[in-house]
């Protein structure tokens, strides 16, 4: 099953993550099928880029967003 989740990126204390579709059984940090955007939680305002074609893409091939990933697109929208 595919999901599209989080990956931390960046150093301590400077967190920086990606938007990425994977399989679900893998590390949350190993590798991934393909990358959509990035999210940076520490800028005042959301900033979050996203790929819209490729999400809507592999949501329509049955990967699942997880309730973060859902959560961050609803309010960037």
């Amino acid at each position: 099953m595919l999901s599209i989740r989080l990956v931390r990126k960046g150093k301590r204390n400077r967190p920086f993550y990606r938007i990425v579709v994977q399989e679900k059984p893998k590390a949350p940090s190993g590798n991934y099928i393909e990358a959509l955007g990035f999210y940076d939680p520490l800028k005042q305002s959301l900033e979050v880029m996203l790929d819209k074609e490729r999400y809507a893409y592999w949501v329509s091939q049955g990967a699942q967003p997880t309730d973060t990933v859902r959560s961050l697109i609803k309010r960037a929208t």
